[in-house]
């Protein structure tokens, strides 16, 4: 392969021991990385001092090129192991990335995150994580029983499990390879009661739920990438259905916290008022608030677009009143 052909798209490795052990002596060098959004990084890499590796964060993080002699050989043996590298002309590439959150190392896709199926990680996992472990460290009543609904890498799962020890964790999602990336983070972070399963959105997935917790893709993505387009009107479409299927599957006293985005028409918030008259209609106690009034605002260019004038990160909080006993 020469650099001026396109660089193949790897998701996730299928090895899942491989990828363990790779991401364990990773934690054992101490290794950390805090992931960027896909415009920084794309602003950083591009500067010219960045166009090889010259440290294991630029690999691992920063998704650059590097040569073999640059990783000690222990990690370069894991890395092909797991079947995260491949050649890119005289250098190697890596073909997974792992980020700091919560103390923990997750494992996710490459830079850049364009494959269909990639699983994502970046700045919207870590503010969605933060808005359920609020939630979780505030809440009085007992979580016997969790989704992660459309894990992607299954962090916010994850963050429960820590800390709802003997609860049972369930990380749903219908992506094969954010499967595979959701049960290796949760064996690397020794979560116990988490159950990886395969659904779309609630329906192959029984019972009912103390807590459900989502960060579901809610862009207009032309690409139709599964962790990017929402569908429906501006993007909303599977955040609105989501919360239509959640809110029939909490148990007494059980709360949705969705984190998703919402398209904003001459003032008017559609997508508040659709989850208001849902609510509202099932009975539940809410919270709506923006966590962010202008994220994404490069998406207004595009045609999709035309008629937003703002993107707001917003979070839903619904609760089933009364008390499982």
């Amino acid at each position: 392969m020469t650099r001026s052909e396109p660089f193949p798209q790897h998701v996730f490795p299928a090895d899942e021991g491989a990828v363990l052990a790779l991401a364990r002596a990773l934690r054992d060098m101490g290794y950390s990385f805090t992931t960027v959004t896909p415009a920084s990084h794309a602003h950083v890499n591009v500067r010219p001092r960045n166009a090889e590796a010259q440290a294991l964060r630029d690999v691992f993080g920063w998704s650059r090129p590097f040569r073999a002699g640059l990783l000690p050989e222990p990690i370069l043996r894991l890395m092909r192991e797991a079947g995260a590298v491949v050649e890119d002309g005289p250098l190697l590439r890596p073909t997974l990335r792992f980020s700091s959150l919560d103390g923990e190392l997750f494992a996710h896709s490459a830079y850049p995150p364009s494959a269909a199926d990639a699983v994502f990680f970046g700045p919207d996992t870590m503010r969605f994580v933060g808005a359920v472990i609020a939630h979780v460290e505030g809440r009085t009543a007992p979580v016997r029983r969790a989704v992660d609904l459309g894990c992607g890498s299954g962090a916010a799962g994850i963050c429960i499990a820590k800390r709802k020890p003997g609860a049972e964790i369930v990380l749903v999602d219908i992506n094969p390879a954010a499967m595979r990336a959701a049960q290796v983070n949760a064996r690397l972070a020794g979560t116990e009661g988490v159950v990886v399963r395969r659904s779309d959105m609630l329906r192959d997935v029984e019972g009912s739920f103390d807590l459900i917790v989502s960060n579901p893709p809610f862009m207009i993505d032309p690409a139709a990438r599964a962790y990017r387009d929402g569908g429906g009107p501006f993007g909303a479409g599977l955040s609105l259905a989501l919360a239509e299927q959640a809110v029939e599957r909490l148990a007494p006293g059980g709360t949705l916290v969705l984190f998703t985005g919402a398209a904003i028409v001459e003032g008017k918030d559609p997508f508040r008022d659709a989850v208001a008259e849902l609510c509202i209609g099932a009975g539940l106690d809410w919270t709506y608030r923006e966590f962010d009034p202008d994220a994404y605002g490069e998406e207004l260019a595009t045609e999709a677009y035309d008629a937003v004038e703002r993107l707001a990160l917003v979070v839903l909080t619904a609760t089933r009143p009364g008390s499982h006993a």
